[in-house]
């Protein structure tokens, strides 16, 4: 039986993983800042078979709570070997661009906090030399692009910090996955238009908690975005700039 903690827990995506593993009867601490949506995960996933399930209020950008809510997770599960962390919000490109304060703001939700939790974690693995950190990262991340260059430095900023850190901790028997999602149809996106590279969260659930389970390193999902993200890395500067993407 794992013993799981989830951050971010309210998210489409982390929430069906959450539904899986309940299902498999896995112990799950979920943490979250919306009281009434954690209440009801958790009552839900009780139905669905776990035993064992807890919640804890947090903003991930109070990082002075970081440590508090792990040790509370650490005792309530009695130890934790898997630790999806997948917390994040959609940047408004065109209000970033206009102040820098909510470049900021984006900047520090969606990879400082990410990077801060990610340190305190690891080094909590590396010293029982087991475990499994799992971090959604996005294909935004691999390039940056006109339409979302904010959310995506922010996002390869995860990505090149999970890299080294995947390396820092393969000799403490810890594996560090990263997560890259295309185009998911959730609450998050609901306002973009959808098309046929869409997928439901269900089924981006079902990739996740199967390429953690069997410890990959790297995940696309679906994996047909890695393709297009290789092709699209390919495209020469002089190129890329005059497109719009």
């Amino acid at each position: 039986m794992n013993k799981i903690l989830i951050i971010g827990a309210t998210s489409a995506i982390a929430e069906n993983c959450a539904r899986i593993w309940a299902s498999k009867g896995d112990s799950i601490f979920l943490v979250a800042r919306n009281k009434e949506k954690l209440e009801i995960i958790e009552s839900d996933l009780k139905n669905l078979g776990s035993k064992n399930i807890s919640s804890f209020l947090m903003d991930v950008n109070n990082f002075e709570d970081h440590k508090k809510m792990l040790e509370k997770a650490e005792s309530t599960l009695e130890g934790i070997n898997i630790v999806l962390i997948a917390h994040g919000n959609l940047s408004d490109q065109e209000m970033c661009e206009k102040d820098v304060s909510k470049t900021v703001d984006e900047i520090k939700t969606n990879a400082i906090s990410t990077i801060a939790l990610l340190t305190e974690i690891s080094n909590r693995f590396a010293n029982n030399k087991s475990g499994i950190i799992a971090v959604i990262s996005s294909v935004a991340g691999d390039r940056g692009r006109a339409s979302n260059y904010v959310y995506g430095s922010a996002k390869a900023m995860v990505s090149t910090f999970a890299s080294g850190l995947r390396q820092r901790l393969n000799k403490y028997n810890v594996s560090v996955v990263t997560i890259k999602p295309g185009f998911v149809d959730t609450p998050m996106t609901k306002n973009m238009k959808k098309g046929f590279l869409w997928a439901k969260p269900t089924a981006v659930a079902a990739k996740i908690v199967s390429g953690i389970e069997n410890r990959k390193d790297e995940i696309y999902v679906p994996s047909f975005w890695r393709v297009i993200m290789f092709f699209i890395k390919l495209i020469p500067n002089f190129v890329f700039k005059k497109i719009h993407l």
